[in-house]
C-alpha cells in the first residue's frame, strides 16, 4: 500500500486563516512571518492542510522509498506555541538556534511563544540558511519527479486503450450467446 501524505497544499486562503487567529499578537507574528518567508523564498504563501502556512515546495525521497512534498519554509500558529518548520542539518545551525533566545526545538521545528521572545535577525538567518540547504539537498528529486510524470503521461494513453479492450472483452463474454444453452 502506497503512503499518502496527510499534509498537502490546499487552495484555502492564508489571509482568512491568519485573520481567524484569536490573539492579536499571533496575527501580527503571522503577518511578520509571511513577509519574512516570502522575501526569503521568493514564493507566495499557501495553506498546507488546515493549519500550516508554507512557501514554495520541495520534493523528498527517504531511503525507505517514502516520498512527498513539503514547503521550503513554513509556520503554524498552534494553541500553545508558534511553530516554525525549518531543516537544521546545515553547518552553523546549532549556533544560530542558540542565538534565537527563548525557544524549544524539534527535529525540524522551532517552538516559540512569540516573535518578541526571539532574535529576529538570527531567525531570518536560520530560515534563509535552511531554505538554501533544502534547495541544495533536494534539486535532483524534482528532476526525477518530472521524469516520472512525463513517463506517466506517455503511459496514460496505453493504459486507456488497455482498459477499453478489457471492458470490451468483459462485455463480449457477458453477452448472451445465440443458440447455446
Amino acid at each position: 500500500m502506497a503512503y499518502e501524505a496527510k499534509t498537502t497544499k490546499t487552495k484555502a486562503s492564508v489571509t482568512e486563516f491568519i485573520a481567524q487567529q484569536p490573539r492579536e499578537e499571533t496575527r501580527r507574528d503571522c503577518a511578520t512571518l509571511v513577509k519574512m518567508m516570502k522575501r526569503i523564498t521568493g514564493e507566495p504563501a499557501a495553506m498546507w492542510g488546515p493549519s500550516i502556512v508554507g512557501f514554495g515546495t520541495y520534493s523528498y525521497v527517504y531511503a525507505s522509498g517514502h516520498s512527498g512534498d513539503w514547503p521550503l519554509a513554513a509556520f503554524s500558529p498552534r494553541k500553545q506555541d508558534l511553530t516554525i518548520y525549518v531543516l537544521q542539518g546545515f553547518a552553523g545551525a546549532p549556533a544560530l538556534v542558540k542565538k534565537l533566545g527563548k525557544i524549544r526545538t524539534g527535529k525540524v521545528c522551532l517552538y516559540l511563544k512569540s516573535l518578541a521572545d526571539v532574535d529576529q535577525v538570527a531567525l531570518e538567518e536560520l530560515i534563509t540558511r535552511s531554505v538554501e540547504y533544502v534547495r541544495e539537498r533536494y534539486p535532483v528529486v524534482k528532476a526525477v519527479k518530472a521524469v516520472k510524470a512525463k513517463k506517466a503521461a506517455k503511459a496514460a494513453p496505453i493504459k486507456k486503450a488497455a482498459k477499453k479492450r478489457a471492458v470490451r472483452k468483459v462485455a463480449k463474454s457477458a453477452a448472451p450467446r445465440a443458440g447455446k444453452r
